[in-house]
């Protein structure tokens, strides 16, 4: 069961074209954000479409997947943990961010 402690799979599309960097030590590190999309009826029978964006970071070989192959508009799987982390903006007020970290990312669309 511990392999399944913190583990998230997502469905969806590259809502942006992704960011790459490359760190001082060579490593790549790639951001974007994914869009998933669920469709239901509410009580009164009409149909409701709710999308979700989730920021996505990947790191070595993996952003180097994404470097080459994803771009805006395409749909992915993913899988990873989630994260959260706070940082000092500029003007010195606390920022939280919650991200998926994804170890493994499957290209879906053509």
């Amino acid at each position: 069961m511990n392999a399944m402690k913190n583990r998230v799979q997502l469905i969806g599309n590259v809502g942006n074209d992704p960011e790459i960097k490359t760190l001082e030590n060579g490593k790549k590190l790639a951001h974007l954000t994914i869009a998933t999309k669920e469709i239901y009826r509410n009580d009164k029978g009409e149909k409701v479409e709710q999308t979700e964006w989730h920021r996505i970071t990947a790191w070595g070989k993996t952003a180097e997947i994404i470097e080459k192959f994803v771009v805006k508009g395409k749909e992915v799987a993913v899988d990873g943990k989630l994260t959260h982390r706070s940082y000092d903006s500029k003007n010195g007020e606390k920022r939280y961010i919650t991200e998926v970290v994804v170890n493994e990312i499957l290209l879906l669309s053509k």
